[in-house]
């Protein structure tokens, strides 16, 4: 049985719940992916790995496309009530990886949908503000060579 989700998830792309996910605070994250289990059909966990994958760059001035080397990260992915949850995390974090896998399959089985739009929005202001304090310490090191 599938659910679709409530208007306040449907602002939420998966593709852009993921990608929040897999920068969230690793305790929060955690603290919220916790009392999700107990909500869930039983879960089977269909892969729980890390592994080396390639990270892909863009040469601004050139606008190529290469690979500047190898990353660790940290892999799950479940499967409950015929809905399938993924997650995927920078580190060798397999708890992340998987409590970042019981929220996304939550949400794809109609479970807690407003708590977890609610963490997703908390999370994405988090992550603009850091955002925001890195382009800002950033710029603050930019040289204008026109001025030399």
């Amino acid at each position: 049985m599938t659910h679709s989700p409530p208007k306040d998830l449907l602002r939420w792309p998966h593709d852009a719940m993921l990608a929040v996910l897999a920068r969230a605070d690793v305790d929060r994250l955690r603290t919220f992916a916790e009392p999700l289990i107990a909500q869930l059909p039983v879960i089977e966990v269909l892969e729980n790995r890390t592994g080396l994958v390639m990270l892909p760059m863009r040469d601004t001035a050139q606008g190529t496309h290469f690979h500047l080397g190898e990353i660790l990260m940290s892999e799950a992915r479940i499967t409950a009530g015929g809905q399938i949850g993924y997650g995927m995390r920078r580190g060798r974090d397999l708890e992340a990886a998987m409590a970042m896998a019981v929220v996304d399959l939550a949400v794809a089985c109609g479970v807690a949908h407003a708590a977890s739009a609610h963490f997703l929005d908390s999370e994405a202001r988090a992550q603009a503000q850091s955002d925001h304090a890195t382009l800002c310490r950033v710029e603050a090191t930019r040289v204008d060579m026109e001025t030399f």
